[in-house]
């Protein structure tokens, strides 16, 4: 018989509004106390103590409208927020402080989180949904400086850009990023020459949320519909309908694959978790706590896999944290 699903390993409330995105950073080295970020739709950021599971500070900085992105930049201590009121900000909170260090407007009212890439040590990318409707602009950091806008060519009807991902195959290769738009489709755009160099329709529906493991040169992604999206690229790079995995209930609002590239987890509409095996996407289990949307899903990078964490933030104002499959 299979077993049952577990519950949650414990719960953290008080953030009194929905939480929209979560960032763990646990990697670093001992006596470090693990530590998770949560977005709220309240704009508060808060920083969990995952020893004492309560909030050590509560960050406000988005004139309490919701953060939907929080990112780490090489330490617990560089933090980058998006939020509702189009601003990206940068913070710095050695040494017990709480401000906001360097902020970017991006005039864009969608809801696309923005994507991070180190390039050279303090020297980021950044990808975000620009103030034209259907274009992506890539900055560097902490200049600010622009690298390119990726402008679809003139027909292409692709709608907004809904999620980001900038990655590149080893350190000194070229930075590549992958877009999911409104219309459906996942495009790979080459940013030294401004241009895209494959598309694939993936969803009838705009693409919620996708991963990308760039070992295996392979993604996923789900919409509002039934249905994951698995794609890979080639060594032409282009992106192909690899399969596609058909789900009980519509509608995904997030999904990332483990670091070790082992199992991943969608965040459902349903309310519910759902952990996927990532060779063959085999299910593996359905965690079922929470009692509205789940928006968001974070594992944690933790060095021992033992130690391994899944945080889910939901619509219903709770963080579950998940101890699965944490054995190699």
């Amino acid at each position: 018989m299979a077993l049952p699903p577990p519950d949650p390993q414990f719960v953290l409330r008080g953030t009194s509004a929905a939480v929209h995105t979560l960032h763990f950073s646990c990697g670093g080295q001992e006596p470090d106390v693990p530590i998770l970020f949560s977005g709220s739709e309240n704009g508060f950021i808060h920083v969990w103590n995952l020893k004492t599971h309560r909030v050590d500070v509560a960050l406000d900085g988005h004139g309490r409208k919701s953060v939907y992105c929080v990112q780490t930049m090489g330490g617990k201590d560089r933090l980058l927020s998006q939020g509702r009121d189009q601003r990206i900000c940068t913070w710095d909170l050695a040494e017990g402080r709480t401000s906001v260090t360097d902020s970017v407007f991006t005039e864009n009212v969608g809801f696309c989180r923005c994507s991070l890439l180190k390039v050279a040590q303090g020297r980021w990318l950044m990808a975000m949904a620009a103030k034209a409707t259907d274009e992506v602009q890539v900055l560097e950091l902490p200049s600010k400086t622009s690298v390119c806008t990726l402008k679809p060519e003139v027909g292409a009807k692709l709608g907004m850009p809904m999620c980001l991902k900038l990655w590149q195959l080893s350190c000194g290769s070229q930075p590549l990023l992958l877009a999911g738009y409104e219309d459906g489709s996942v495009v790979l755009w080459n940013l030294s020459m401004g241009k895209a160099l494959s598309q694939l329709v993936c969803h009838q529906e705009p693409v919620m949320s996708f991963d990308f493991d760039s070992e295996k040169a392979k993604g996923i992604s789900g919409s509002s519909e039934k249905v994951l999206s698995i794609w890979s690229l080639d060594e032409q790079q282009n992106l192909q309908v690899y399969k596609t995995h058909k789900l009980v209930n519509a509608g995904i609002s997030d999904i990332t694959i483990r670091p070790d590239k082992k199992i991943l987890a969608t965040a459902g509409w349903d309310h519910r978790l759902r952990i996927f095996g990532w060779k063959k996407l085999k299910p593996l289990a359905v965690l079922d706590y929470h009692t509205a949307t789940v928006h968001c899903v974070s594992f944690s990078d933790h060095k021992n896999p033992s130690e391994r964490l899944l945080a889910a933030g939901s619509k219903d104002h709770r963080i579950s944290i998940w101890s699965i499959y944490s054995q190699t």
